[in-house]
């Protein structure tokens, strides 16, 4: 018998390519409450998410996020859910902690058969003027850094791409 929490770590895959499809709202909130049980240093649960449905402010993020990349492309490509991980620059394990969260969030996503892909450039969206304004409006004040965002929703592929191989190098056993 197969170990499903394995299976399921290995079977994700970052997608790129979402339909025009809404997940429940009680599948984001298994996800998102999935992020908050990620290990983090000391229990200091450093890390804040912002959940992103609302589909103006979402293309909002998407246009300061493709600015920085220097381009006009989303880069949340299409996925109607866009969750962003901040965590909070005085907890030496800030960065550890965001992205352990973020972790969490994918691979919670695709055990409810949804797609996933972590997209970067969160720190820079936040050290702007707008992304610092946006965050005042949500009422999120402190010394927060943006870890990452993670686009959320149904993949349009049928089949979720294959895995590369593993390096020969990446484990060494002594």
């Amino acid at each position: 018998m197969r170990n499903k929490f394995i299976e399921n770590l290995k079977t994700r895959r970052s997608i790129r390519a979402y339909q025009d499809k809404m997940p429940s709202m009680d599948s984001i909130k298994r996800i998102v409450d999935a992020g908050t049980y990620a290990p983090n240093g000391q229990g200091k649960q450093s890390a804040r998410i912002i959940v992103v449905t609302d589909k103006s402010l979402r293309d909002k993020l998407s246009k300061m996020n493709a600015s920085i990349l220097g381009t006009t492309a989303d880069p949340f490509h299409a996925a109607p859910v866009v969750i962003i991980v901040l965590a909070d620059k005085n907890v030496p394990t800030y960065i550890y902690d965001g992205a352990l969260v973020i972790g969490n969030i994918l691979n919670a996503a695709h055990s409810e058969g949804l797609g996933g892909c972590w997209v970067h450039r969160a720190k820079e969206m936040f050290q702007s003027k707008e992304g610092k304004e946006l965050l005042y409006a949500l009422g999120i004040q402190g010394n927060y850094e943006g870890i990452g965002c993670c686009a959320i929703g149904y993949s349009s592929d049928e089949e979720l791409p294959y895995p590369r191989p593993r390096k020969k190098e990446f484990v060494i056993y002594v």
